[in-house]
C-alpha cells in the first residue's frame, strides 16, 4: 500500500487563484474593474481561511464575475503561463507517480482538467466544482449538488474516495488542512511558494516553500537533489537589498545582517551556512573557514579579496567570487572629479567661504586640459580613467607591471620613475597584493614633479602616509585626494589621520565605489555568480578556483567533485562510475597546482552507493550532487 498525494489547484499547482484571473479578464475596460477584482480577492481569502462558508464565497464571487463560457478558453491559456515554478520543473514526478496523484479543489473542472492533463493527471482523478450556464453561455452559478460546493466539502470528497495507504495533502489554504484535521489525511504540507497563509502554515505537519522540499522530505524523484530553501545564505555588512531579493527569489533562505562580525561571532554564526556574502570589513580567516561546516561559496560584494584567506578557502573546497567590474565607473568618475577639484584648488576656496572669507583669485587654479595624467595600474579602472581623461583633453601616461595594450593615445611608461617624472597628476589604481605596501613612498614622491598632485583610490597601504604628509607640508606636492587608509574603522564613527587639516587635500571615507548604481550592479553580479555555481556548478570568474564554463545541462544527473590535485584521481572517479555501470554523457575538468574540480553528467538513475563511493575517493575535498 503506497502513498497517495492529494493536490490543491489554485495557488498550489498554479501561482494564482483562477477566478481572480478570470475577473481581471472579464472586467477589462470597466472603470470599477480594480474595485471588483479586489472585492473578489477578499472573498476568495475569506473562503480559503474558513472565515465564511465556502458556498457563500463561491456564490458572491460568481455574481461579481460577469463571465461567459467562451471566456474559459482564454483563462486556460492564461493559467498555462502561471504554473508554479517548482511544479513546472518537476514534471518527472507527475509522470512517474500519476496513478497516485489526485487533485481535490474548490475550483472548477472546466479550467482545471486541461491544465493538469499536461501533468499526466486524468479527468477522473480531478475532483472539483462545475459551472452552470444560461442559454446565452453566461456563468450563472455552480452545481450545488457537488459535495465540493459546500463548506468543508473537501473532507466529504476525500472520505468518499476512501483511498488506501498514507494520504498526504499539499495545499496553500486552511480548507486543505481540514482534511488532516478530520483524520482522513495523514499529513498536511502547507505550500507557500505562491502565498503564505498563516492559518495553514501554523497547522501544517510540514511547510513546503516549493515542491522540491515536499519531494525531498518524501525522498521522491526531483529536479534538484537538495531544495534551495534548505541552502542558507548569510549576507553581512548591509549589502544592497537587491542581493537579498535576487537570492530569495531564486528560492534560497537568506539572512541579512547590517554590520560586519568579528572572528568569534562569525565562527558561531557561520555554522550551517552554505553561502557567505561580505564586503571589505569582514575577515574570513582560517579559524572562520574551519568553523564553517557547510560553506560552499563566499561572495565578496566588492573588488578586493584581501579580507579572505583565499588559498585556505580553496583547500577547503570553498569557491570565492568578487565584483571586479561593477564599481569601476564609480571610482573613475570620482577620480576625474578629484583631478578637476585639485587642479582648480576648489576645496581651499570652499573652506574659506564656509568661514565667511571671500578670496576670489586665479592663483594655483589651473585647467586640466593639456596636463599630464599618470595612471599607476592599467587594469579595469585605469583603462576607463584613461579614456575619460583623454576625452577632457589630458595627456595620459600609464605604468603597469604587466604588458598592457594602450587605449586611445595613452603612452606606456617602461618604469614607474618615468611616469612620476612626467605627470602633473598621479593616480594610483593597483591591487591589494601585500607586495604593494608603500608602493609610493618617500623615494617615489621625490621623483614626482614639484607641485604635482597625488590621488589614491586603491588601497590604504600602497602609499606611505607619513611621506605624503611631509611632501604636502613642505610644498613638494600641491595637493592630494585620499579615499583609503592603512587602517580603517569597522563601523562609522571617530577617525584620525595625519592628513587631516592640510590644505588642498580631499579626504573621503573609502567611498570610491560607493554609489547607488555600483552597489546595485554588485547586488546583481555577485548573486548571479553564486547562483550559477550553486545551481549548475559553473565556476567562471572564481577568484581562487579552477574555472569551468559549462554547456547547458540536458536531462542528466550532475556530480561535482573537488579534490586535491594529485595523480590518478580522475582514473579512480571513473573506475567508481564504471563499477556502478554509470554512462557518462559529459565530463569537465579544470585544475590548478593545488586542486582539481571535475563535473560529471550521467544519463541514468544512480543508487545512493555510488555517491558514498565517490565521497570515499582518496583526496576528496568536497562532493556534491546537483540533480
Amino acid at each position: 500500500m503506497g502513498r497517495k498525494y492529494v493536490f490543491d489547484f489554485d495557488s498550489t499547482l498554479t501561482r494564482v487563484e483562477a477566478l481572480d484571473v478570470l475577473a481581471e479578464m472579464t472586467l477589462q475596460g470597466r472603470s470599477d474593474r480594480e474595485e471588483i477584482v479586489n472585492k473578489i480577492q477578499e472573498i476568495t481569502n475569506l473562503g480559503i481561511d474558513g472565515d465564511i462558508s465556502f458556498t457563500e464565497s463561491l456564490e458572491r464571487r460568481i455574481k461579481l464575475l460577469n463571465a461567459k463560457k467562451d471566456d474559459l478558453e482564454g483563462l486556460v491559456v492564461e493559467l498555462r503561463q502561471k504554473i508554479s515554478k517548482s511544479i513546472a520543473s518537476n514534471k518527472e514526478f507527475f509522470k512517474k507517480f500519476s496513478d497516485d496523484i489526485y487533485v481535490i479543489s474548490c475550483g472548477f473542472k472546466e479550467f482545471i482538467d486541461p491544465i493538469v492533463a499536461e501533468y499526466n493527471i486524468p479527468s477522473d482523478r480531478v475532483y472539483a466544482n462545475t459551472f452552470k450556464f444560461d442559454e446565452s453561455g453566461s456563468i450563472i452559478g455552480f452545481d450545488e449538488t457537488n459535495v465540493l460546493s459546500s463548506h468543508n466539502g473537501k473532507i466529504e470528497c476525500l472520505k468518499e474516495l476512501d483511498l488506501d495507504g498514507e494520504v498526504q495533502v499539499i495545499g496553500d489554504g486552511y480548507s486543505d488542512y481540514v482534511m488532516r484535521e478530520a483524520g482522513i489525511a495523514h499529513k498536511f504540507f502547507a505550500y507557500t511558494e505562491n502565498v503564505h497563509r498563516e492559518k495553514a502554515a501554523n497547522n501544517a505537519d510540514h511547510i513546503a516553500p516549493n515542491l522540491d522540499e515536499f519531494l525531498f522530505v518524501n525522498d521522491l524523484p526531483r529536479n534538484i537533489s537538495y531544495p534551495k530553501n534548505r541552502i542558507k545564505i548569510l549576507l553581512l555588512e548591509n549589502v544592497h537589498p537587491a542581493a537579498f531579493d535576487n537570492l530569495s527569489e531564486d528560492g534560497f533562505s537568506v539572512e541579512l545582517v547590517k554590520h560586519s562580525l568579528g572572528e568569534e561571532e562569525l565562527m558561531e554564526k557561520i555554522k550551517g551556512v552554505h553561502v557567505l556574502g561580505i564586503r571589505s570589513k569582514t575577515q574570513v580567516t582560517k579559524r572562520v573557514l574551519d568553523a564553517a561546516n557547510k560553506l560552499l561559496v563566499v561572495g565578496a560584494f566588492c573588488i578586493g579579496t584581501k579580507q579572505i584567506e583565499l588559498d585556505y578557502a580553496k583547500k577547503k573546497g570553498v569557491v570565492v567570487f568578487n565584483a571586479p567590474y561593477s564599481n569601476t565607473r564609480s571610482v573613475v568618475e570620482l577620480a576625474i572629479g578629484e583631478i578637476i577639484m585639485l587642479m582648480r584648488n576648489v576645496f581651499p576656496r570652499s573652506t574659506e567661504i564656509h568661514k565667511g572669507q571671500w578670496n576670489k583669485t586665479a592663483v594655483n587654479s589651473r585647467e586640466v586640459r593639456g596636463k599630464n595624467l599618470g595612471i599607476v595600474g592599467y587594469g579595469n579602472i585605469g583603462k576607463q580613467l584613461s579614456v575619460l581623461a583623454e576625452a577632457i583633453g589630458m595627456r595620459v601616461y600609464y605604468y603597469d607591471i604587466e604588458d598592457k595594450l594602450a587605449l586611445g593615445n595613452a603612452i606606456k611608461c617602461d618604469t614607474l620613475e618615468d611616469l612620476l617624472n612626467v605627470s602633473d597628476v598621479v593616480t594610483v589604481h593597483i591591487d591589494d597584493n601585500q607586495a604593494n605596501k608603500n608602493f609610493i613612498g618617500e623615494r617615489e614622491i621625490n621623483q614626482m614633479r614639484d607641485g604635482a598632485m597625488l590621488i589614491n583610490l586603491s588601497r590604504g597601504f600602497v602609499i606611505d602616509i607619513a611621506a605624503l604628509t611631509e611632501a604636502l607640508k613642505s610644498g613638494k606636492l600641491a595637493g592630494a585626494a585620499v579615499d583609503v587608509y592603512p587602517e580603517e574603522p569597522r563601523s562609522n564613527g571617530e577617525f584620525k589621520t595625519d592628513l587631516q587639516g592640510l590644505e588642498n587635500v580631499i579626504l573621503t571615507p573609502h567611498v570610491g565605489g560607493s554609489t547607488e548604481e555600483a552597489q546595485r550592479d554588485i547586488a546583481d553580479f555577485v548573486p548571479n555568480k553564486i547562483m550559477d555555481y550553486i545551481n549548475s556548478g559553473n565556476s567562471v570568474d572564481a577568484v581562487n578556483f579552477p574555472n569551468i564554463r559549462l554547456p547547458k545541462q540536458n536531462k542528466a544527473h550532475r556530480f561535482l567533485h573537488i579534490h586535491k590535485n594529485v595523480p590518478g584521481i580522475m582514473a579512480h572517479i571513473n573506475e567508481v562510475l564504471a563499477k556502478y555501470e554509470m554512462n557518462i554523457v559529459g565530463q569537465y575538468l579544470s585544475t590548478d597546482s593545488e586542486v582539481g574540480y571535475v563535473i560529471t553528467d550521467l544519463d541514468k538513475e544512480y543508487n545512493k552507493d555510488v555517491m558514498k563511493a565517490l565521497r570515499k575517493v582518496e583526496h576528496t575535498i568536497k562532493f556534491r550532487v546537483l540533480y
